[in-house]
């Protein structure tokens, strides 16, 4: 008989014992917190992701369990430069190593290349996932060209009238290059 895995309520050891392996294909509305980030959500735009567990065993270890994660979804923001929608490309490949408990994760963090995380009977893989799609959301989004024109113009009256106002902080300079030229 093959046990079942819920990514809600993953027995993470039991699914690296086994090397199990899931997959899902969710509507990025399922993911709350990331979907309060977005711009122009829609129910068509989804979280592709595949998880797999895996027992290592070294001279004298009892085993590390592993589980390996691939993400992808496409994420609407509003490009910071034109302000129009954009649609950002999220890809996500981490590994974590899962140890006893939160004080062995802790403990063990500074000295340790890889990502630990508390062995869990109940683990929500869906919540990893999510936290992960956070991280890898750009700070500043844009697109790599913008589909309308930039105006690059201030509605400051003020400040269009202080800089029309101000000199040029080189002409002395190039005032000088033309006196030495002339001698």
């Amino acid at each position: 008989m093959t046990k079942e895995f819920s990514p809600d309520r993953l027995d993470v050891k039991a699914f690296a014992q086994v090397s199990g392996h899931l997959s899902g294909h969710d509507s990025l509305l399922k993911y709350e917190r990331l979907s309060q980030e977005a711009k122009g959500l829609h129910p068509d735009l989804r979280v592709n992701w595949t998880a797999t567990g895996e027992l290592r065993t070294e001279l004298g270890d009892s085993g590390q369990v592993w589980l390996h994660m691939k993400v992808q979804a496409t994420f609407p923001m509003e490009c910071q430069r034109c302000l129009t929608p954009v649609d950002v490309p999220l890809a996500v490949e981490r590994s974590f190593r899962f140890v006893a408990d939160e004080a062995t994760a802790e403990a063990l963090d500074d000295e340790s290349e890889e990502d630990l995380l508390a062995l869990s009977r109940e683990f929500d893989l869906r919540e990893l996932i999510e936290d992960e799609l956070l991280m890898a959301l750009p700070v500043v989004p844009r697109h790599d060209e913008c589909p309308t024109a930039v105006p690059l113009a201030s509605s400051d009256d003020d400040f269009e009238a202080a800089s029309a106002e101000k000199p040029n902080p080189f002409a002395a300079l190039a005032g000088l290059r033309k006196e030495e030229k002339g001698q």
